[in-house]
């Protein structure tokens, strides 16, 4: 028996967001690459066609679905062969903070955007001098009033040049302690003070936007911060499960669409007049990999199974993001090895998931730290 029990929704789900992706975003992801952005137009489409924010509740015009509808969308984005969409980071990530923390004022001004397209989210936490460790944030949220004063910058912002809402991670100051001086505010496009810096040149990822954001007496209303002041530290700490879950899917997914294009490769190449396939070398090699990738599949089923029924699994996730995504990269480095001579080539999906995983690593908070969150609970 599977591990995840589909409803016939969730089925037509995946259909319809399988033909949406082959005919609105799988044509057009290598000009997307070729600009290093995607038309904020193909959000608007995705939107409109009911794939951004399932989970989010049909009074602010969402599904109202559960986890799953996620992990399909994750999966059918990965067959368009590009990490530029990132709908997962909009919808699985950034905008859970409104719809779980969020006043029913925010809500309502927000989240049906969000659903519709109209509306693409950033998260702003790692800085310059700032990256996991949130405890040693510079930008700071002096609260004068009905007002909130920022200042400070932010890089390595996925969707910075797209996005229309940026949920800004800042501290207070006054506040010694680093844990309860943080807070998260709600910063429009167009708010005077918050600037754009530059589009970042990545190794990976090339049609996903990233950037560097500043905030120089950046002014929002007080009402655009997100439940109580001083609560931004737990409140990134209780989304975390789910977006290093997010995170595993992206690794097991990438994965499987790799070992899918090398299989393909390998039987349909030929070497010394018969197909590499056929060659033990060869064989072993997928047949370790497709190990590798089964393993990883059934961890994360049972742990999306799991977050679906709300089950706490911080460690497990923790240990879900750094393996899988590693496992990804060996499968990518591997997949190389076997193309020989085509694997230098632009106009292979593989070189490209070569570049784009590699970062997968660092999301979420990096490899490392997901060891040690799993020693400090095994009590090591």
């Amino acid at each position: 028996m599977d591990i995840i029990q589909y409803s016939e929704d969730h089925k037509q789900f995946r259909k319809d967001s399988r033909a949406f992706c082959e005919k609105e975003a799988a044509p057009f992801t290598d000009q997307w690459e070729a600009d290093h952005i995607v038309p904020k137009e193909i959000w608007r489409k995705v939107g409109q066609a009911g794939f951004l924010c399932p989970e989010v509740a049909p009074a602010y015009g969402g599904r109202g679905g559960n986890f799953l509808y996620a992990l399909i969308i994750a999966e059918e984005m990965s067959r368009t062969r590009h990490t530029g969409l990132a709908t997962a980071l909009h919808s699985d990530v950034v905008v859970p903070y409104i719809s779980s923390f969020g006043s029913e004022k925010m809500k309502q001004k927000y989240l049906p955007g969000c659903v519709n397209g109209d509306i693409i989210t950033a998260i702003a936490m790692t800085e310059p001098d700032a990256g996991s460790d949130l405890a040693s944030m510079g930008t700071t949220a002096v609260e004068e009033g009905d007002t909130v004063n920022l200042n400070g910058s932010k890089t390595f912002i996925s969707n910075g040049i797209n996005c229309d809402l940026v949920i800004v991670a800042a501290r207070d100051p006054e506040e010694e302690n680093p844990y309860q001086a943080l807070s998260l505010y709600i910063v429009e496009d167009g708010t005077p003070g918050f600037t754009r810096g530059r589009h970042l040149d990545k190794m990976g990822w090339w049609s996903q936007d990233t950037a560097e954001l500043f905030f120089s007496g950046c002014r929002i209303p007080v009402e655009n911060r997100i439940g109580n002041k001083g609560d931004g530290f737990l409140m990134l700490m209780q989304k975390l499960q789910q977006e290093r879950l997010a995170t595993a899917i992206g690794g097991v997914v990438t994965a499987e669409r790799i070992l899918e294009w090398i299989t393909d490769h390998c039987k349909n190449t030929e070497r010394g007049g018969k197909p590499i396939s056929k060659y033990q070398a060869a064989q072993f090699a997928l047949v370790e990999m497709t190990t590798e990738v089964k393993i990883g599949r059934t961890f994360l089923d049972k742990l999306v199974a799991d977050h679906v029924e709300g089950l706490e699994i911080i460690v497990e996730t923790s240990m879900a993001k750094y393996w899988t995504t590693e496992m990804a990269r060996r499968v990518a480095d591997r997949a190389l090895d076997l193309m020989g001579e085509y694997g230098i080539l632009e106009q292979s999906p593989i070189v490209r998931a070569f570049r784009d995983v590699r970062v997968m690593s660092i999301f979420a908070g990096t490899n490392e730290i997901m060891k040690s969150i799993a020693a400090k609970f095994m009590g090591l």
